[in-house]
């Protein structure tokens, strides 16, 4: 019986095929440990359903539609997106909810966006502009569709979003009179707290943020604009937001594949993270060369994974350290020499967004034998 990938070749197209070992995988490529991936997925969505929240998890982080329709099977509600494409990617996929947590401006995309409901899909998206609000609502009536509209508040990320509660009232009065357009709510993020290390501090920003995200509310309410839902937080700032009475959404992403530098942040009781959220997420390296005593080369370098929150960690080899990464090359201190070349190593990025979006595939690994074969579905989607 021929197999989805029959036509394809190892090595040249891609990294693995079902039913072979670890060892034999191509390097480097994303690995994703399934077992530990499905025991995240559990517990989020456990924890969502428990505090009496909706979850959206963030689709940018693993730009996969395999992943997300997981997450969805497990109770999400949806998915999040940051761009048009990667919205048009993920409801090719089969995910019929997606959220564009971002403001979506120039005419060919707005068009992109407003056509995505004809494929059978509920989409949203982000305003803090009227002159976007009308954009999209002739985009929408062109189209004969219907696109959920959100809020953006800033509350203290100082990115995008209006900076105050009446500028909120304002704008939703003009995205609920606007054809083609649905007020669905407020959207209020956060991002700047997520990676604060201590949780006190990062406490202390979550009270900000929600105070200025309670006074919106209110305004709101009182203009007859009670929002129907408030959508937010992430993997370093959930419970908060879960316990605030304010939101009713969550877009938590990173928990699912838990990266380095989210590992290092201290939940409530002053355990890193990675103890409640297992690594998931691995850039599979092989070494190239141990040219000179203590170091070891291999061959995932910047064009492997990123490093803008900090180089890899080797999982599961507190000897080894990873030191420096060019493009095709990892340097690894290896005191005690025990690399050789064609050993293997799991790397745990220090950043899984961008490291995702650097890889066509995700090999999906159990008991040490590939199980699936997943396209990196949104890779490069950046319109």
């Amino acid at each position: 019986m021929s197999g989805p990938f029959d036509h394809l070749e190892v090595g040249y197209d891609i990294p693995a095929r079902p039913g072979m070992a670890e060892a034999e995988v191509q390097t480097p490529c994303l690995v994703l440990d399934l077992d530990a991936l499905d025991r995240n997925l559990a517990r989020m969505a456990g924890a969502a359903r428990a505090a009496g929240m909706r979850l959206r998890p963030h689709g940018k982080m693993h730009r996969s539609a395999d992943v997300g329709r997981l997450q969805i099977a497990r109770g999400a509600v949806g998915l999040c997106a940051q761009k048009a494409s990667e919205a048009e990617a993920f409801v090719r996929g089969g995910i019929a909810d997606v959220l564009v947590t971002n403001e979506v401006r120039d005419a060919a995309k707005i068009d992109r966006l407003a056509r995505l409901p004809l494929r059978g899909a509920r989409i949203g998206t982000c305003v803090d502009d009227p002159a976007n609000v009308a954009e999209l609502s002739a985009a929408a009536s062109r189209h004969g569709t219907v696109l959920d509209v959100y809020i953006e508040l800033d509350c203290g990320g100082a990115r995008c979003g209006v900076s105050d509660a009446a500028a909120a009232v304002a704008l939703a009065r003009t995205v609920a009179a606007a054809p083609g357009l649905r007020y669905a709510g407020l959207h209020a993020y956060q991002g700047a707290m997520q990676h604060i290390e201590a949780p006190e501090d990062r406490r202390r920003a979550a009270d900000a943020a929600h105070a200025r995200v309670r006074e919106t509310v209110e305004a709101l309410a009182a203009a007859s604009l009670a929002p129907e839902v408030v959508t937010g937080a992430g993997t370093g700032s959930w419970p908060f937001e879960a316990a605030s009475g304010l939101y009713t959404e969550l877009q938590c992403g990173s928990y699912a594949f838990m990266d380095a530098d989210y590992a290092r942040i201290r939940d409530s009781d002053g355990s890193r993270l990675d103890r409640t959220w297992d690594h998931a997420l691995f850039v599979l390296t092989g070494v190239m060369s141990a040219p000179a005593p203590g170091r070891a080369v291999c061959d995932a370098g910047l064009k492997a994974l990123a490093t803008d929150s900090g180089l890899p960690f080797v999982f599961d080899r507190p000897d080894l350290a990873y030191l420096s990464a060019s493009d095709e090359h990892g340097v690894i201190a290896d005191p005690a020499g025990a690399l050789r070349p064609g050993d293997r190593l799991r790397l745990i990025p220090g950043h899984c967004d961008p490291t995702c979006n650097l890889h066509d595939w995700y090999v999906g690994l159990r008991g040490g034998i590939v199980e699936c074969l997943w396209p990196v579905s949104a890779r490069g989607k950046g319109f």
